[in-house]
């Protein structure tokens, strides 16, 4: 009797599971009913989108600052309701994106070495849409230009430096 064994290019792959101190712990994740990845990430900064009373937030941990999130972490809130979608810039690792339910996307600039408090005021407010934003993405190579995508069956494409 001969055995058939399956064969898989990935049979010799294992995982690993990372230790706690690399892992971002204690963090209190939107539980908004969105179909989006509610993070981002670029070569600096992680942000993820969290639970918060009084509207939408959204926090930004620099790539080293992993363990237990302090729930007094300074965050970007700014949005009167939930934070839906964020993107940041590919041209400028300091600027973000987010929309949101209050049918605004807003702009962020985050400072150079993280928050230090928390973000109040983004430096541009797009309002155009009618219902709540739930997609923002940046062009990947035309500087300042970002789309949005709302319920209310509209698509923008703003340009963010005028």
């Amino acid at each position: 009797m001969r055995r058939v064994v399956r064969q898989s290019k990935f049979r010799h792959v294992f995982g690993q599971a990372v230790k706690n101190d690399q892992c971002y712990d204690d963090i209190r994740v939107s539980r908004v009913t969105w179909d989006s990845s509610f993070c981002a990430v670029n070569p600096r900064f992680v942000a993820i989108i969290i639970e918060a009373s009084g509207g939408g937030a959204f926090l930004v941990l620099p790539l080293h600052k992993t363990g237990r999130i302090d729930k007094s972490y300074p965050t970007v809130c700014g949005h009167t309701g939930p934070v839906l979608d964020i993107d940041w810039c590919p041209h400028n690792d300091q600027v973000i994106a987010s929309g949101s339910e209050d049918c605004t996307v807003m702009v962020w600039q985050i400072p150079e070495n993280g928050l230090t408090l928390s973000l109040t005021e983004p430096v541009v407010i797009l309002e155009g849409h009618s219902k709540r934003v739930g997609i923002v993405a940046w062009h990947p190579t035309a500087r300042n230009v970002l789309l949005s995508a709302g319920c209310d069956n509209a698509i923008i494409i703003w340009n963010v430096g005028t």
